[in-house]
């Protein structure tokens, strides 16, 4: 199993920070909340604040977590484990993602997401 930590990163206003993945990473052009996969001997905080910072040239502040979400793809299994932050210094700049959106979160559902973030979406909504 890959452990995948992922940041629902907000702005002052409560809009989410959402990014898309490039065409030539796997699942190319999908939604996903920004992180990536926890290396031996690190915590998923330590994680995610890490790959934020290297995958967007921002820092965070992790202030909750989710429930993780085990989810098969074909080719491997992954657990998803996603915290909810807050964008503490820096400037947006994509070093990995095609795209990314600030959106309110009653537009969350529009996208099409990565099939593991879909049920982190569901239970960020219902939260």
């Amino acid at each position: 199993m890959i452990r995948v930590s992922c940041a629902i990163i907000l702005n002052s206003i409560g809009q989410v920070l959402v990014t898309q993945r490039s065409p030539l990473m796997p699942l190319p052009l999908k939604w996903e909340f920004p992180g990536g996969k926890i290396e031996e001997n690190e915590t998923a905080e330590e994680c995610l604040i890490r790959e934020i910072k290297e995958e967007l040239n921002i820092e965070i502040e992790i202030t909750a977590s989710l429930s993780p979400n085990d989810y098969q793809y074909p080719d491997k299994l992954i657990r998803l484990i996603p915290f909810i932050c807050r964008q503490k210094d820096g400037e947006i700049i994509l070093k990995e993602h095609t795209d990314y959106k600030r959106l309110d979160v009653k537009d969350l559902l529009d996208l099409d997401w990565a099939e593991a973030d879909i049920p982190i979406v569901e239970q960020y909504l219902i939260r």
